[in-house]
């Protein structure tokens, strides 16, 4: 055990000396090794929600879990993690939905442009398994998806596309999102799309669509500056132009 230990603590010193974000897992067991966390973190709402997730196996779950978190560089202070379990009813889960069983856990009060580490413990009753990863808060933004969508038809075979921003991103003044609109349609059996980007405002009215054909619309939010990666895209909103 002490000697799997070593070897664990060496790959840590060695991936976390480098400036690349890779997950590591790392497994600390005898006989067979438990399932390892799979642990995904997301800033929904910049700079003051991040969430972390991880999937509760099915068979054989774990006692309890043990979830950390501190700055990379330094002597920091480790702290804990806020743990919410699967079906709970936190405000902070308002938009999270998922047929799995998932844990969350809350990080609270991260500071701005600082590499985190988090680590996400399984402990079984003879063993335990963690995933570990190293994170930048600024890139991993992802808003929840924009709220409200809907598509109302104009003059000319216009559309009017109109939505909200989501409901959890806090400080939508000082740091506001932008958005991109994903319009499909199918033509002679095969389907098209077309990706609209770099809208900062919440109304848009597309031109030239065609009378009686039924397209599908959804918006994705992006944090206007870049930082992270676009949200899930918006619940389907289907229209069908009207003829004459």
């Amino acid at each position: 055990m002490v000697s799997a230990v070593c070897v664990a603590l060496t790959i840590l010193m060695s991936v976390l000396g480098g400036q690349a974000a890779n997950l590591l897992r790392v497994s600390t067991t005898s006989g067979n090794p438990p399932s390892i966390p799979s642990v995904h973190c997301w800033c929904a709402s910049y700079p003051n929600m991040t969430l972390c997730s991880w999937p509760e196996p099915s068979q054989s779950p774990p006692t309890h879990y043990v979830a950390t978190y501190r700055e990379r560089h330094g002597n920091t202070v480790t702290e804990q993690c806020q743990l919410i379990p699967p079906g709970s009813s936190s405000p902070l889960l308002a938009s999270a939905s998922s047929s799995e069983r998932l844990w969350h856990c809350y990080l609270p009060n991260l500071k701005l442009l600082t590499d985190y580490i988090i680590n996400v413990t399984a402990v079984y009753p003879e063993a335990s398994s963690s995933h570990l990863a190293s994170f930048m808060m600024e890139d991993i933004v992802k808003p929840d998806p924009p709220v409200d969508v809907q598509v109302s038809p104009q003059m000319n075979r216009n559309l009017l596309v109109e939505w909200s921003p989501p409901q959890t991103w806090a400080y939508i003044n000082i740091f506001p999102l932008n958005y991109q609109i994903l319009y499909q349609w199918v033509s002679k059996g095969v389907t098209r799309h077309v990706n609209l980007e770099s809208f900062d405002n919440t109304t848009v009215e597309l031109k030239g669509l065609r009378p009686g054909r039924l397209y599908t619309f959804q918006v994705c939010a992006k944090e206007l500056l870049g930082l992270g990666e676009c949200s899930n895209w918006s619940s389907p909103v289907n229209i069908t132009i009207p003829r004459g």
